[in-house]
């Protein structure tokens, strides 16, 4: 059979190089996709609300569109071999509008769940999977009646829009005037309460599907947060051999369950019981993933590629321990950083996203390393950045 003839039941053929892969969302994750498509020879367009987005220094073309903007949405699809995304958060009809010109991977239905907390939720709990006790609540008054079942202590996170720590709130006390101010800070939307668990510490799994249902997860990374924001992971996570297989078959499992074509990041927390709760999804690449490019046979960007385009996926197997640590904008608001000290550690790379404008809480690039060990990749990403 030729590459250019159908591979699978689902009738979807393999893009070769020199075919165009279109990208919904133009900020870092889709700046590092495309670098993996232009490496393997392969034209990329992306869409993104901002003309000058850090993909639009390396790509072909940069159409200018909100998230919502179905018209953008069907300029980006025309002429692609296949589309993808890089963020979410992309308005349904939109989606839909993508679809009907091109193959998108992942699905407009995936991608509807997954947007939604309030349905990515439930629909976890509904297909078996392991998740810590949950409402959903779409008023104050069943709020506080969620609060109340929970046992008090609760984080409240928005359905729709959240990200980085944002649009989530923790209640502690339970009290009435505490909850009011929690549902009134988050717009009083739709939302989904979550009992405050006792974790030990959190991990995630990368997953990857193509047309062709070839699933492949890669090993598990132990994160590490600080205001709600990932500060650095590494590879391998050191934890036991059981709970890896167990962590990498849930991820394998939630992805073929939602028929994802594409990456499926599947983020969860071990509590000091040693249970293993799935927290959320993200059906892309991930600030978890980014050490992968350093320590992995393939990076997660260039397996978004292959599955996007129903190419064999790639070998995920860890060559060297990795690890990363973020830079966010507060690095730069007390003056220029020392990239030349970080460089000085050995095995550190510093990748830099081209954000004109540093904010605090805004991630503007990360620090790479590898090692011998977790330990050591990870105490080197540390200790460059604090040379910065």
């Amino acid at each position: 059979m030729k590459d250019s003839e159908p591979t699978s039941s689902l009738n979807a053929r393999q893009v070769q190089p020199g075919g165009t892969l279109a990208i919904l969302g133009g900020g870092q994750l889709g700046r590092m996709m495309a670098m993996a498509a232009r490496t393997m020879g392969y034209r990329v367009r992306v869409m993104d609300p901002e003309a000058q987005c850090p993909a639009s220094f390396v790509v072909d073309e940069t159409i200018v569109g909100k998230w919502d903007d179905a018209a953008a949405a069907e300029r980006l699809a025309t002429g692609a071999d296949a589309v993808t995304l890089e963020i979410e958060q992309i308005g349904v009809d939109a989606l839909a509008r993508v679809a009907a010109i091109a193959p998108l991977r992942p699905s407009v239905e995936s991608i509807r769940v997954i947007q939604d907390k309030t349905l990515q939720k439930p629909w976890l709990a509904e297909n078996g999977i392991p998740v810590g006790a949950f409402r959903v609540v779409r008023s104050e008054v069943e709020l506080q009646e969620a609060v109340s079942a929970l046992g008090g202590r609760v984080f409240l996170k928005i359905g729709r829009g959240g990200y980085d720590g944002r649009g989530q709130v923790r209640i502690q006390s339970g009290d009435e005037g505490e909850i009011r101010n929690a549902w009134e800070s988050l717009g009083g939307r739709p939302c989904v309460a979550e009992q405050a668990l006792d974790l030990d510490f959190e991990i995630s799994v990368m997953a990857a599907r193509n047309p062709a249902g070839e699933v492949r997860s890669f090993p598990a990374a132990r994160n590490h947060h600080e205001n709600q924001i990932l500060a650095w992971s590494v590879l391998p996570a050191g934890i036991s051999t059981e709970m890896e297989e167990r962590a990498e078959s849930l991820a394998r499992e939630i992805i073929a369950k939602l028929g994802i074509e594409g990456l499926l990041c599947v983020e969860m927390f071990v509590t000091k019981h040693g249970e293993l709760l799935v927290n959320e999804l993200a059906p892309r690449p991930h600030n978890s993933y980014h050490q992968s490019e350093r320590g992995c046979v393939t990076s997660q960007f260039e397996q978004a590629v292959r599955a996007a385009l129903n190419l064999p996926l790639g070998d995920t197997s860890l060559i060297a321990p990795c690890a990363i640590v973020n830079l966010l904008g507060d690095v730069w608001l007390k003056g220029a950083p020392n990239l030349s000290a970080a460089l000085a550690v050995p095995g550190v790379r510093v990748h830099l996203y081209e954000k004109h404008q540093a904010r605090a809480g805004r991630k503007m690039g990360h620090l790479s390393s590898v090692g011998a060990t977790a330990e050591e990749a990870l105490e080197r990403v540390l200790e460059a950045k604090k040379r910065l």
